[in-house]
C-alpha cells in the first residue's frame, strides 16, 4: 500500500468525538441537519466497515450509533466539537496531511462543507444509542422505520391557520417552523400553469391556455380556476403519457435485450403493447392495487371478456421485459432472470434491495437468504416468456408468447420475414432459423405464465444453483413479523397471492413507496430521498408524518394516482414560487423543507416534446405498435436505422438498450437495465453543444421562425409571439430590445432575414427559462 492509504485505517481507529459531558440534546435545527445532511453519508459511505452488521469492524470504530462514535477507536479522538480545523476527520475528508477518507475517491466539496457545518454547530447527533435485533441483526432504533405499520397522524396545528388549503399545508408548514423556515409568496399565474401543464401532462401550454387561465381567475376566482385547469389535465390523454414514463423507467421498459455488448442485442417486437398498457391504465385512473395485481398476476386473474383477457396478459409484460444476462452468474440463466424479476417487486414495488440475498443473508437490510428464495419460489414456478430472443443459443432456451384475441388497438400488420437471426453457439456467426409455434399477423405479447408442475425452490449456496440445499417453502419476507405460513392455491405458481400481499392495504411499504415516487415527480425530491431504497441504506423520510399521511389517504381513496396527485397539486405547498425566498436559499439550499418551490430541469422526453410543440410539428395521436413490432432481428445489424424521425411523442420513440434515442440521450437517460425511480440530472457540455448543433433542434428552430413570421408583419411583436410561443410570457422592454439588436446583427451578417429569425428562435430554445419549470 502507499503511505497514504496505510496510514488511512490508523485514522479509522482514531476516529472518536469529543464532547463536553453536560451537552444537552441536540435542537430542532440540528436533528434536522445531522438527518438530513451527516447521516445518509455515513450510511453511505462508512456503515460498510463501521456497524454493529459489518463483517469486519475496522479499527473497533462504530458509527451506526451517537454512543459508538462517542466511545471513538483504539487509538483517541479524532473530532473536537466546535473546531472543525483542528478535527483530524475534516483533514481526512480533505484528503490532507497523508489522510484519506473514504479512500477510493474523496467526497463533494459541498458534502465536506456540510460536516464542517456539523462540527461547529457541536457535532448535535439525535441517534440515542439504542439498538434492536432482528434476523440476527442489530439496528439502530429507528433504522427499519419503513417495516412499521403506516400511522395515520393528525395534521399538526400550525399558528397562520389561514396559509393551509389542505392538510399537506400543516405538515409543511410545521417542519418549516421546525427550521425558523416561512413560506414565500405564491407562484404568478403564468409560472403556475406552465408548472401544471409540465407536471400533468409533459407539455408546455400555449398563448391560448394562458388567457384561458387569466379570463376563468376573473370569472371563477384564483382557487377554483385551478381547479378547473388540473381537472382537464388529469382529464387529458397526455397524463397518461406523462406519468406512464415515469412508470416504464421503473419497469426497467426497453425494446431490446441489451445486456449482452454491441455483437448481441436481440429485440422484444412485442414490448409496446406493456408500453400502450401503462399509458392506458394511468389515464383510466387504474387503482393501484389493481396495476400491481395485473402485472404481477395478471395471467391468473378472471376476465369478463376478451379484451380484459388480453389485458391482464400484457400487463404480465413487468416480469418479462429485463435484459436477459450475456454470461448468466454460475451458468444458471434462468436463476439471472428470476434475480432481475425479484428485483423488480423489491425495488420497484417495496423500495428494498431484496437481490441482494441471493448468495448471503443481507449484509443490512432484514432479509436472509431464506426469504429471498421464498421469494424466488414465485418465479421458479413460472415460464418466462419474451419471444424469439429467447431462441438465443447462447443464453436460454426457446421461449412463446401470449397469443392475444384482440389486436390491442392496433391493425395486424404485415406477415414477418421469413426468417429472423441468431448467433451459432460455436462461431458466433449470425444464422437464419424459421419463424415459429404461429400464422402471419397473430397478435402476440411478452409476459409470464405458471408452469405445468410448479415446486418451492432450493436455496442455491452462495448464489451457485448447482450447489442446492434446503427447499424453502414460497412465501413472503419475515421482517413484517408474520410468520405464518403462506397458502397457495393447489398447482398453482402463488404469484396472485404474492400480488395480493403486496397490495394489503396496511402493507407497510407499497403504499408509502408509490405516495413518495409521485411527491418527487411534482417536487424534484422525494420526502425519501432514496425512492428505490428505504432500506438502512436508504435516506430517512425528512417528513415522515407528512409521508404516512399521504400514504393513508391514498389507500382510503381506493389508491387512485390521480387523487392524491390532484390533492397535491391543489395544496399551498405545491404552488408556492420558485423565485423569492433569498433567506430560504441560504440557510435551505436543497429546499429540503419546501419554503418554495423548486426549479426543475425538464427530462429528456419532456423537453424533446416542448421543443415539437412550440414548432408546430408535434402530432398528439398515438402510433400504431413500434417501429420494431414486426422485427426479430439483432439490433447491431439493423444499425441506426430504428430510429427515425417521428412527430410522435417521445414515450412512442424506439427504446433500445445500448441505443437509446438520439434525441434524448444527451439528457440523462436510464440505461433500463434496472429499477430507475429516479433519474440523474447533469448539467455538461454535451447538452449545450446539442441545443446549438443537433439537425433535430435546428429543425424545429425553423419551424418556429416560419410560424413567427406568419404571425404578423411588425418584428416587436413577432418578437413578442414567440415569447409568447416558447416561455408563455411576454417579453419585457430589455428583452424585447435585445432581440431586435440580435435580429439587426444577424440579418447584417448573413444577409438573410429567414436566418436571422431562424437564430433568434433557436436562441429562446437554448434559454434555460424554455428547459427548466419554475
Amino acid at each position: 500500500m502507499t503511505a497514504r492509504t496505510a496510514i488511512f485505517p490508523a485514522f479509522l481507529a482514531a476516529f472518536s468525538l469529543s464532547l463536553s459531558a453536560e451537552e444537552a440534546a441536540p435542537s430542532s435545527a440540528g436533528t434536522v441537519f445531522f438527518e438530513t445532511k451527516i447521516r445518509p453519508v455515513l450510511v453511505a459511505q462508512c456503515y460498510e466497515c463501521h456497524s454493529q452488521n459489518a463483517e469486519k469492524i475496522g479499527g473497533k470504530l462504530l458509527l451506526d450509533s451517537r454512543q459508538g462514535v462517542v466511545k471513538g477507536g483504539e487509538s483517541g479522538p479524532a473530532l473536537l466539537a466546535g473546531k472543525p480545523e483542528e478535527s483530524l476527520l475534516i483533514q481526512a475528508l480533505r484528503w490532507e496531511h497523508d489522510l484519506e477518507m473514504p479512500p477510493e475517491e474523496p467526497l463533494s466539496p459541498l458534502v465536506i462543507q456540510d460536516f464542517v457545518q456539523w462540527i461547529q454547530m457541536g457535532a448535535p447527533d439525535p441517534r440515542t444509542g439504542k439498538m434492536k435485533e432482528l434476523s440476527g441483526k442489530k439496528y439502530e432504533d429507528g433504522a427499519l422505520w419503513s417495516f412499521q405499520p403506516v400511522q395515520n397522524p393528525t395534521p399538526p396545528a400550525v399558528k397562520n391557520k389561514d396559509w393551509a388549503r389542505d392538510p399537506i399545508d400543516q405538515f409543511t408548514l410545521a417542519r418549516m417552523n421546525e427550521v425558523s423556515l416561512e413560506p414565500t409568496r405564491d407562484a404568478p399565474p403564468g409560472m403556475l400553469l406552465r408548472r401544471l401543464f409540465f407536471d400533468l401532462i409533459g407539455l408546455p401550454p400555449t398563448k391560448t391556455d394562458l388567457q384561458l387561465f387569466l379570463a376563468e381567475r376573473i370569472i371563477h376566482g384564483d382557487d377554483a380556476a385551478v381547479q378547473i385547469r388540473v381537472d382537464r389535465l388529469l382529464d387529458s390523454p397526455q397524463f397518461g403519457e406523462r406519468w406512464g414514463r415515469y412508470w416504464l423507467d421503473v419497469a426497467r421498459y426497453a425494446e431490446s435485450n441489451g445486456n449482452d455488448g454491441l455483437s448481441r442485442n436481440p429485440s422484444f417486437p412485442h414490448a409496446w403493447r406493456y408500453r400502450d398498457y401503462v399509458i392506458d391504465a394511468f389515464n383510466e385512473d387504474t387503482p393501484y392495487d389493481r396495476f400491481l395485481r395485473e402485472q404481477i398476476a395478471g395471467d391468473l386473474l378472471a376476465a369478463n371478456t376478451d379484451e380484459e383477457r388480453d389485458r391482464n396478459l400484457i400487463a404480465t409484460g413487468f416480469l418479462a421485459l429485463g435484459a436477459k444476462p450475456a454470461k448468466a452468474m454460475n451458468n444458471n440463466f434462468a436463476m439471472d432472470v428470476v434475480a432481475d424479476q425479484i428485483d423488480a417487486i423489491g425495488s420497484g414495488v417495496l423500495g428494498l434491495s431484496v437481490a441482494c440475498a441471493r448468495c448471503h443473508d443481507h449484509k443490512f437490510d432484514p432479509i436472509p437468504t431464506r426469504d429471498y428464495y421464498a421469494l424466488a419460489g414465485f418465479f421458479t414456478s413460472s415460464e418466462t416468456m419474451w419471444g424469439l430472443a429467447g431462441n438465443e443459443k447462447l443464453t436460454a432456451p426457446p421461449t412463446d408468447l401470449h397469443v392475444l384475441k384482440t389486436p390491442a388497438r392496433v391493425t395486424p400488420y404485415p406477415g414477418w420475414a421469413e426468417t429472423v437471426l441468431v448467433i451459432e453457439s460455436n462461431t458466433g456467426i449470425p444464422k437464419p432459423i424459421p419463424k415459429p409455434r404461429w400464422k402471419p399477423g397473430t397478435p402476440l405479447a411478452m409476459g409470464i405464465r405458471d408452469k405445468k408442475e410448479p415446486a418451492d425452490c432450493k436455496i442455491n449456496l452462495k448464489g451457485d444453483a448447482s450447489k442446492l440445499g434446503d427447499d424453502v417453502p414460497r412465501g413472503f419476507l419475515t421482517a413484517y413479523g408474520d410468520s405464518k405460513p403462506v397458502t397457495i392455491s393447489k398447482g398453482s405458481s402463488g404469484r396472485l397471492e404474492l400480488a395480493q400481499w403486496l397490495t394489503d392495504p396496511e402493507h407497510p411499504h407499497t403504499p408509502r413507496v408509490i405516495v413518495n415516487r409521485i411527491w418527487q415527480h411534482l417536487f424534484g425530491r422525494g420526502i425519501v430521498n432514496t425512492p428505490d431504497d428505504f432500506g438502512v441504506y436508504g435516506e430517512r423520510p425528512t417528513h415522515p408524518d407528512l409521508l404516512d399521511h399521504l400514504a393513508t389517504r391514498f389507500v382510503e381513496d381506493g389508491w387512485s394516482i390521480k387523487r392524491l396527485i390532484r390533492s397535491i397539486v391543489l395544496s399551498r405547498t405545491y404552488q408556492l414560487s420558485s423565485l423569492d425566498g433569498k433567506s430560504s436559499i441560504q440557510s435551505d439550499p436543497d429546499n429540503i423543507w419546501l419554503s418554495r418551490h423548486t426549479r426543475r430541469r425538464l427530462d429528456a422526453e419532456a423537453l424533446r416534446d416542448s421543443i415539437l410543440s412550440v414548432g408546430g410539428h408535434l402530432s398528439l395521436e398515438r402510433p400504431q405498435g413500434s417501429i420494431i413490432r414486426h422485427r426479430d432481428i439483432l439490433i447491431n445489424l439493423a444499425g441506426e436505422s430504428l430510429h427515425q424521425l417521428s412527430r410522435y411523442r417521445s414515450v412512442y420513440l424506439c427504446y433500445l438498450r445500448n441505443s437509446p434515442p438520439p434525441e434524448l440521450a444527451a439528457f440523462d437517460l436510464p440505461g433500463f437495465l434496472k429499477v430507475s425511480g429516479k433519474r440523474e440530472t447533469s448539467t455538461i457540455p454535451g447538452q449545450a453543444l446539442y441545443l446549438y448543433n443537433n439537425p433535430f433542434v435546428i429543425e424545429q428552430a425553423a419551424n418556429l421562425s416560419q410560424r413567427v413570421q406568419l404571425s404578423s408583419s411588425e418584428t416587436k411583436e413577432r418578437i413578442r409571439n414567440a415569447y409568447r410561443l416558447t416561455l408563455t410570457r411576454e417579453p419585457d422592454p430589455e428583452e424585447l430590445y435585445r432581440a431586435a439588436e440580435l435580429l439587426e446583427q444577424i440579418t447584417a451578417a448573413t444577409s438573410n432575414e429567414t436566418k436571422a429569425w431562424n437564430g433568434v428562435c433557436q436562441a429562446l430554445l437554448t434559454a434555460n427559462e424554455f428547459r427548466y419549470i419554475d
